[in-house]
């Protein structure tokens, strides 16, 4: 990738759209109109909070990154969305039950401006959700110009000079590439015949490259990651990035799981388990879905530890995943964690984690630095996939060839070097010599 000579300045506003107006669209909405107020912080923010330090240690230089980087303001951010339910944000808000009365009431009659679209949804796709806020069309390809009209209609008429996506919907059901999905063509193809595997979640992703709009992946969805998108978000000049967003489990397994492998500790097994109430909990109660879940959870423990380098430890290790759905939790998710290690002589050891968290609480920083990570590529001339983004993913989109890196410590080197790289700045590479002679 080539250094962008210049990274074009974020005049205006920004659309974000948000495919999905369910509790974690809200949770985001509701943080931002807080802080915007002065009414709260935007706690779990990268690009809000951090710092990145910039040269040597001794020149104590540390900006935060929101003043480093030339990324959109607070202030300039419009929200857009679609959902299967008319519901506006603030009812939706209401609905999800994440936020107390003291984080509604000061915004309420902002949140209940924000009114969904018409959402683009085939309910095959999503087993245990039905909608009658849709659109009807008779084939994929109409949707598709339908959400494009969307687009273009919301960025007009809110005054936004430019958009980015990113996907809060549910779960789709697990998927695998077919013949539709290898090329612009066979794609194109494909929503005409209303091919059964371009699911809801590609149809988004197509208008959006189409539009020009970088379209980031929060779900494990098979969505952004086949030849036809890359190959549209090449041609269109668009980033993309995903999959699935990092919150809980699968969060403190990209913590654990480098500390027992930079210590040389083996792994017998890991069992996961988790409750949560949500949508998200109803929706993967359907096999199809948990199945697209599972494989994304799954992936990154195998990833991070290298059993094919370290086989005497990390070579036969048992790893399950369940998800159950328990409506009493609500949005208050819970994972417990067994992980059975061994140390010096294979001496057996125990380690159990109860991580009581809240996950649209836990996503919607996330969707904030997605959304403006990836309006700062596109400014930049960026093209293609975002790998400097997989700090937020489950399961981090790559280029072909590559494999993932999942550990979330190199994961947010990668992240803060970049956008050294992009403003010029040296890499941090601990190499310096600043302490040598």
């Amino acid at each position: 990738m080539k250094r962008p000579e210049t990274i074009k300045k974020p005049e205006g506003k920004l659309a974000v759209l948000l495919p999905g107006l369910g509790a974690v669209s809200t949770t985001l909405i509701a943080g931002v109109l807080l802080a915007r107020k002065g009414l709260a912080s935007p706690v779990g923010s990268l690009s809000q909070t951090g710092t990145i330090r910039l040269g040597k240690r001794t020149d104590n230089r540390t900006p935060r990154i929101k003043e480093f980087a030339p990324l959109a303001a607070l202030d300039d951010i419009v929200f857009g969305s679609w959902d299967l339910f008319p519901d506006n944000a603030l009812e939706s808000a209401l609905h999800a039950e994440v936020l107390d009365s003291k984080h509604i009431d000061p915004i309420k009659d902002e949140l209940a401006a924000i009114k969904p679209m018409t959402a683009a949804f085939y309910p095959e796709y999503v087993k245990r959700l039905s909608g009658t806020h849709v659109k009807t069309g008779a084939t994929k390809a109409d949707i598709v110009e339908q959400l494009r009209e969307d687009i273009r209609t919301f960025i007009k008429t809110s005054g936004a000079d430019r958009a980015v996506c990113v996907w809060c919907g549910s779960t789709e059901i697990f998927l695998e590439q077919t013949e539709a999905h290898q090329s612009i063509k066979a794609f194109e193809k494909g929503l005409l015949e209303n091919d059964p595997s371009i699911p809801n979640s590609m149809l988004y992703a197509w208008a959006c490259l189409k539009e020009g709009v970088p379209y980031a992946n929060g779900a494990p969805n098979l969505t952004v990651d086949i030849p036809a998108m890359l190959e549209l978000a090449r041609e269109t000049q668009t980033p993309v990035c995903g999959k699935d967003f990092k919150t809980g489990q699968t969060f403190m397994k990209t913590l654990l799981a480098p500390g027992f492998k930079a210590r040389m500790l083996g792994m017998k097994g890991w069992f996961s388990t988790n409750i949560l109430g949500n949508r998200d909990g109803e929706v993967l109660d359907d096999p199809g879905s948990f199945k697209s879940k599972e494989v994304s959870k799954l992936g990154a423990l195998e990833q991070i530890l290298q059993p094919e380098l370290y086989p005497e430890l990390y070579g036969d290790i048992y790893h399950k995943v369940r998800i159950n759905y328990y409506p009493p939790r609500g949005d208050a998710k819970e994972g417990w964690d067994n992980i059975d290690i061994f140390g010096w002589l294979n001496y057996p050891m125990q380690i159990k984690v109860d991580f009581l968290c809240r996950d649209s609480i836990l996503a919607a920083p996330l969707v904030l630095d997605l959304a403006l990570f990836s309006d700062l590529g596109k400014r930049a001339g960026f093209r293609g996939v975002q790998e400097w983004l997989s700090f937020y993913f489950k399961s981090p989109q790559t280029a072909s060839g590559l494999y993932p890196e999942h550990d979330i410590f190199i994961q947010s080197m990668k992240l803060k070097n970049t956008l050294r790289w992009m403003m010029g700045e040296e890499l941090i590479t601990h190499l310096g010599n600043e302490y040598y002679d």
